[in-house]
């Protein structure tokens, strides 16, 4: 009997013992809490609102830096095309253009007047001839009495009078304008071309300006017209057909 209640009194213990324990454990290591007050929380919550606002304000610089390279980027192909169209426009003769260049002027030769010999209209195969020596001499930009020259311009008779694109050439002086980018070495080739002489011929003189100087050129009048071409036909893929 006395061994029951010693054995049953070791179990208590044990128990007693081991309750005694986890409470121990507990009091030495309580629950974390946060024990900021309120000002803290405040502060840490103001410092992530300020964090996120920075964050905000970056995304905001990114995306608008992006909206302008594109922006950019379609501006410079704008401005890309705009130049290459004004390109076009000049070489086909469509604006006004300043530059270095000379003068010629064709008019009768005194002698003639003064003997009463016979002055001939210019001729177009001479003032054809005459323009196609001053291109092949790099003449850039071209006009005959205010009327730009470019590849369809048409010099011709009609009715016995020369015309350039319709506008006659029957009064005297004529003026002929030249642009080219070396317009010294232009008026020398001149000075011994055959061309020049040939105009003697009909009691014509032309007179080359003294020194090249600053020529404008007007642009071409009238409109241009396109014939013999039609746009090109592209397969649905965008590819040659």
């Amino acid at each position: 009997m006395n061994r029951r209640k010693g054995f049953g009194f070791t179990i208590v213990a044990t128990i007693l013992g081991f309750m005694l324990a986890i409470q121990f454990q507990t009091i030495q290591e309580p629950e974390i809490r946060d024990t900021r007050d309120t000002w803290e929380i405040r502060g840490d919550l103001l410092n992530e609102l300020q964090s996120q606002s920075k964050l905000v304000k970056e995304i905001r610089s990114i995306e608008e830096n992006i909206a302008g390279y594109k922006t950019e980027l379609t501006s410079s192909k704008g401005q890309v095309l705009k130049e290459t169209l004004e390109e076009l426009k000049q070489e086909a003769g469509l604006t006004e253009v300043k530059g270095p260049g000379i003068v010629l002027t064709i008019s009768p030769v005194p002698e003639a007047i003064v003997l009463g010999e016979k002055v001939n209209n210019l001729s177009p195969e001479l003032l054809k001839r005459l323009i196609n020596e001053l291109n092949m001499y790099d003449a850039e930009h071209i006009s005959v009495n205010g009327q730009r020259v470019i590849n369809t311009t048409v010099i011709r008779d009609i009715n016995g009078e020369t015309k350039i694109d319709g506008y006659p050439l029957t009064e005297y002086p004529i003026e002929i304008k030249v642009i080219a980018e070396d317009a010294a070495k232009l008026r020398d080739r001149l000075k011994v071309s055959e061309s020049i002489e040939e105009f003697f011929i009909d009691n014509l003189e032309v007179d080359i300006s003294s020194q090249p100087g600053l020529v404008t050129i007007p642009a071409y009048k009238e409109l241009i017209r396109i014939r013999h071409m039609e746009p090109a036909l592209m397969s649905e893929k965008g590819g040659n057909t």
